[in-house]
């Protein structure tokens, strides 16, 4: 699958910032450099173990955050990411939102909630 961004509201205590996001299904949660949630307000909620493409394991930051994607609001999990890194959109905040990836047209679109 190519990869594509997506616009991402985020709103804090102390504002809110509206940020192009690399949607990146591999992911589990979204990712924001460090330095927009905390001047968003945004504390963070625990340290968490996360395993990066190349295998390595590093610890981050992640806080709730309240979010929006096409008009849709909802609380997210949201890691402290490194102050050069692009924000991204992961599978939690995908699924928390009900989107999904059409790899074809490259785009979020809207699906159903599963309880199996």
């Amino acid at each position: 699958m190519g990869t594509f961004s997506h616009r991402l509201t985020l709103m804090g205590p102390a504002g809110s910032e509206t940020l192009e996001a690399l949607v990146d299904t591999g992911a589990t949660f979204a990712s924001v450099p460090s330095q927009i949630l905390e001047r968003l307000g945004v504390v963070p909620e625990r340290t968490i173990r996360l395993r990066l493409a190349n295998g390595q394991i590093e610890t981050r930051q992640i806080g709730i955050v309240r979010a929006e994607i096409d008009k849709e609001q909802t609380t997210i999990l949201c890691v402290f990411g490194n102050p050069a890194a692009p924000p991204l959109i992961g599978a939690h905040t995908l699924e928390a939102f009900l989107l999904a990836v059409d790899p074809v047209e490259r785009r979020l679109v809207p699906t159903d909630a599963l309880w199996l």
